[in-house]
């Protein structure tokens, strides 16, 4: 049975670890606040700039396909290339598992075919290693606070693989901001872009649960031509795409480390509570037990 001191150092250490977990929980509520707003904000985007190339979509049906822009153009899939959106740390509670989970599910049940990593995050990146996982490219250090910018390097390297040919397909496999409590791993086709299905719901982060506006039918005029606004539009769309992708998973990320870090404070608490009940236990048998044996004591010298 432990002692009174040991107890003690245990209660002094749950202390200092509710302190830390309850700092780093109002650190991570802090920054999910940002991480929503900024979320709620790029998604009106994202919205309006898909609404314009899928009405661009019935211009461009049934054109030649040597004639519509690369990225727009299928074949067939022989191989692929995954984007894992993952975090850069820890303690964010089933958040990377569950991405990793999904991508591992989409590699080995559903790709069918073989499957390269683009990798963002250092827990996916050190979980495809580990695996023997082929890395096309690497990106970490990714800002709680991003900008577009951050962004161009990752969807240029996914551009230049598709339109090498060595891959057929690129996905992203990223965590979509339901609410605090609700994140939602997600795999989307990236390219080639589905400008037949880029409207419907699921085609954007977060589009099945909150509609910023509702589709109305409008007439475009393209000047100088459709083929030429979409040369210029579609490379916008990937990378808007993308960055929107990024921000619901910093989102998601926040929040999962918020929970979670609330949840150990609480844990901490628990175990604070039940060690003092045993401390004062315990020490409640050892008065006893130093009594009876002043008393043995005593009566024995009286005898």
């Amino acid at each position: 049975m432990p002692s009174t001191r040991e107890i003690r150092r245990r209660i002094s250490s749950a202390k200092n670890i509710s302190q830390i977990t309850r700092a780093m929980e109002m650190v991570a509520a802090s920054r999910m606040k940002r991480a929503q707003q900024a979320v709620l904000a790029g998604r009106p985007y994202a919205e309006k700039i898909a609404d314009v190339i899928e009405n661009l979509a019935a211009r461009v049906e049934g054109t030649d396909q040597a004639e519509i822009h690369p990225l727009l153009r299928t074949r067939p899939i022989k191989n692929a290339a995954v984007i894992m959106f993952t975090a850069d740390k820890g303690l964010a509670g089933a958040l990377n598992t569950n991405v990793i989970r999904r991508t591992t599910r989409f590699i080995l049940d559903e790709a069918g075919v073989p499957v390269s990593m683009i990798v963002v995050g250092r827990k996916g990146r050190d979980f495809m290693i580990r695996y023997g996982r082929p890395l096309i490219a690497e990106f970490t250090g990714m800002k709680d606070r991003p900008s577009i910018t951050d962004i161009y390097p990752v969807a240029r390297v996914a551009t230049e693989e598709y339109l090498s040919g060595r891959v057929d397909a690129v996905y992203l496999i990223y965590t979509d901001y339901v609410n605090t409590l609700i994140q939602k791993p997600t795999v989307y086709r990236l390219l080639p872009v589905d400008i037949s299905h880029i409207g419907e719901e699921g085609a954007l982060p977060g589009h099945n649960l909150e509609r910023v506006s509702e589709k109305t039918a409008v007439e475009y005029i393209f000047e100088p031509s459709v083929n030429e606004v979409l040369t210029q539009l579609v490379p916008r769309y990937i990378e808007v795409r993308m960055f929107q992708a990024l921000l619901e998973h910093i989102a998601s990320e926040q929040s999962a480390r918020m929970v979670a870090m609330r949840n150990a404070t609480q844990s901490a608490k628990d175990m604070i509570t039940d060690l003092t009940l045993a401390y004062n236990k315990l020490r409640q048998a050892n008065i006893t037990r130093e009594i009876i044996e002043v008393s043995s004591g005593a009566a024995a010298q009286a005898g």
